[in-house]
């Protein structure tokens, strides 16, 4: 298959599927949507969440015009105040008091702001990896978690998962396969945005490796 002739969002999205795969699979991951965890995993879960996130909206007003990222940089996605209002809802009103990230989770939100920084092919890979996943399997995590731990529908607890601008997320993800597609940039910087995301699954898949060592079920 001639690399320059595939659509760009089928390249990458193939070329991280074992990473998506690994990152899914997580044995902190699986005990959480098997409901073997209590809401203080998850909570903790969020807590993560809300460093890689700061990490990725931080520094959007930069970026909202740079020919490369810019496109991406779309005000429906943003979800550090749903974030923000699911800790204080996890967590009581002084959730940034107790907010720690694991090491795991700081090298993840170190590397996104660095590409958010000096490298928008890059930001793009984080972008890419974070908020199509959170509109696709997302909504598994967000169905589970009002399940077993009795949040209201689309409230508080799982505000992160709803994306109330955005009404059609099927046309939505194709709108962005097609800014994907069309990034204005030559074969080898693809090559080096697909290798970005890899290294995003990559660091997802810590931060659930340390989420399993804090929250290991005894035998």
């Amino acid at each position: 298959m001639n690399p320059s002739s595939t659509p760009f969002s089928a390249l990458i999205r193939t070329a991280s599927h074992e990473q998506h795969v690994e990152a899914e699979t997580s044995t902190f991951m699986s005990d959480l949507l098997g409901g073997r965890l209590g809401v203080d995993a998850y909570a903790r879960y969020t807590e993560q969440l809300w460093f890689v996130y700061e990490a990725l909206e931080s520094g959007v007003r930069e970026l909202s015009g740079d020919p490369v990222a810019g496109p991406f940089v779309q005000p429906e996605l943003m979800r550090l105040a749903s974030l923000e209002r699911d800790l204080a809802h996890l967590r009581g009103p002084g959730w940034r008091d107790g907010l720690t990230a694991l090491p795991a989770t700081r090298e993840y939100a170190e590397r996104v702001a660095e590409c958010a920084r000096t490298w928008p092919g890059g930001y793009v890979a984080h972008h890419y990896t974070r908020y199509l996943g959170d509109l696709s399997g997302g909504q598994i995590i967000r169905g589970k978690a009002e399940q077993t731990w009795g949040f209201a529908r689309k409230g508080d607890g799982v505000r992160f998962y709803v994306f109330e601008d955005i009404g059609n997320p099927a046309a939505f993800k194709r709108g962005y396969r097609e800014l994907l597609d069309g990034l204005p940039v030559d074969d080898l910087e693809k090559q080096r945005i697909v290798a970005e995301c890899r290294r995003a699954f990559a660091l997802n898949t810590g931060v659930f490796g340390a989420l399993g060592e804090e929250f290991r079920i005894s035998a």
